[in-house]
């Protein structure tokens, strides 16, 4: 299973200012995580709580027509092309980053085994939307419009330019390459699904976007490119049973939850770092991000004070970034902590060869890529304790489809969790659609009009346009 080290944030190793004292703190909160977790999974099948993401890895009906769409169009397409925004996209591109092959669109159709190309437009960028336009052979390409609400201006944006550009090209045909994600019952997409026919995949009430990976909205993309979807969906279900255990000593997500939490509110650690050490990883720092500010980012607390929560996650790479963030991680503010996120074992191993024997360099002669790499990982582990600068480490066996659906897992339930903590709605995201919002009301939507007027002229106010 995964591993999660929590030494380096004890005050016995960076000292009482900066560390905790954690044999306290879980007897302190060992009650308070016990009804946490009680809670989470009594109320998981209640209506409006947002926690059907935890049945995710259960729902055999949602795997098996998938399965069955994935081999009805088996060989016929040579690109997938995902829209989706924010939740809708970043978990389907983290899991196909980290489990196919390095470089996976630039292999041959041979070398991946005849399943297709698979490309995220998770951006409305319009030089990167022509640029991939212009290169993709749409009579060859199934398209995915990924959205619940089926309003969400991007996405629906990307689709009317991807339907009329393949109405041209394809004629009526056209409606078989396109598949829907969306809402069972309501919103446009839904409407317009119907009315094109649409092949249609549904996104269960109470799952948010953030936690939709292991439902259609992820499960789907994973399949046709031939990922196993139930060995993910394995994943998940065993790591549930793991954190189903409300001992707080015997269960990484809460640990992890608590340790955030207080390294936030008593340590003034305002900033969570996702370092993974696996370019194959990098993905994941990106959909944890997403993951950690939308969820706890939030102003008010459950009874409705001012609060203003939530730690600020920020995405490093090892060891890229040893060359770039680390000065500041171990020199400046000591505001962090950082999460590594390692593998026991590559799947390949790369020699460096024995040649400049009698040079400053002979020193890395008959080592390995791999031996270099994780030394570089421990030598900065090493200098951030040095530093008094608080890392945890998160160690998986090896990237497979199964423990990348433990660790996306782990992470939503420790989420929820920290939530838990922090008193605060973990589920909802009133930022974001404050913003969508006036977004609505700039681009001249029905009903928007006193507000399209009031922003317009607060823009011109305070940005002089």
């Amino acid at each position: 299973m995964i591993e999660l080290n929590y030494r380096n944030i004890t005050k016995e190793v960076i000292g009482e200012e900066n560390g905790l004292d954690l044999s306290k703190e879980f007897k302190d909160y060992k009650d308070t995580i016990k009804k946490i977790i009680t809670d989470l999974n009594s109320n998981k099948d209640k209506p409006g709580q947002n926690l059907q993401w935890m049945n995710s890895g259960y729902n055999e009906e949602t795997i098996w027509y998938v399965k069955e769409y994935a081999a009805m169009v088996e060989n016929r397409f040579d690109n997938i092309l995902i829209l989706g925004m924010g939740g809708s996209a970043l978990g389907g591109k983290a899991l196909c980053e980290a489990i196919l092959p390095p470089y996976w669109n630039y292999l041959t159709k041979e070398q991946r085994n005849n399943y297709p190309r698979i490309f995220f437009l998770d951006n409305i960028d319009p030089d990167q939307m022509n640029a991939l336009l212009s290169i993709l052979d749409l009579k060859k390409t199934l398209v995915n419009v990924i959205t619940k609400s089926g309003s969400t201006a991007e996405v629906m944006a990307q689709y009317m330019i991807l339907k009329d550009k393949m109405e041209k090209e394809l004629g009526d045909d056209y409606r078989k390459n396109v598949i829907a994600t969306t809402d069972k019952n309501i919103g446009i997409l839904k409407q317009l699904s119907d009315q094109e026919g649409y092949k249609t995949f549904y996104i269960p009430d109470d799952i948010g976007g953030r936690f939709s990976v292991f439902s259609a909205v992820g499960l789907l993309p994973f399949a046709l490119v031939g990922i196993d979807i139930e060995e993910i969906t394995q994943g998940v279900k065993d790591m549930d049973l793991e954190l189903k255990n409300t001992n707080i000593e015997s269960n990484i997500a809460a640990q992890n939850a608590l340790i955030h939490f207080l390294m936030d509110v008593k340590k003034g650690k305002k900033i969570s770092v996702m370092m993974p050490y696996s370019n194959r990883l990098r993905y994941i720092a990106d959909w944890y991000c997403q993951l950690w500010a939308e969820s706890l980012g939030k102003e008010k607390d459950k009874n409705n004070n001012t609060v203003n929560t939530g730690q600020t996650p920020v995405k490093a790479i090892g060891v890229t970034d040893q060359h770039s963030q680390i000065q500041l991680y171990n020199e400046g503010p000591n505001d962090k902590i950082i999460n590594f996120l390692r593998i026991k074992e590559f799947d390949t191993k790369l020699e460096i060869p024995n040649i400049f024997e009698y040079t400053g360099i002979s020193y890395l002669c008959g080592k390995s890529i791999n031996q270099l790499f994780n030394a570089e990982a421990d030598s900065t582990m090493a200098s951030l304790i040095d530093y008094k600068r608080p890392n945890v480490t998160i160690t998986i066996p090896k990237i497979s489809a199964y423990y990348l659906g433990q660790l996306l897992y782990m992470f939503e339930v420790q989420t929820a969790i920290t939530g838990a903590l922090y008193n605060i709605d973990p589920f909802d995201q009133p930022g974001v659609e404050q913003s969508k919002n006036y977004t609505y009301a700039l681009m001249g939507r029905i009903g928007y009009e006193d507000s399209a007027n009031e922003l317009k002229e607060k823009l011109l106010t305070e940005i002089n346009i």
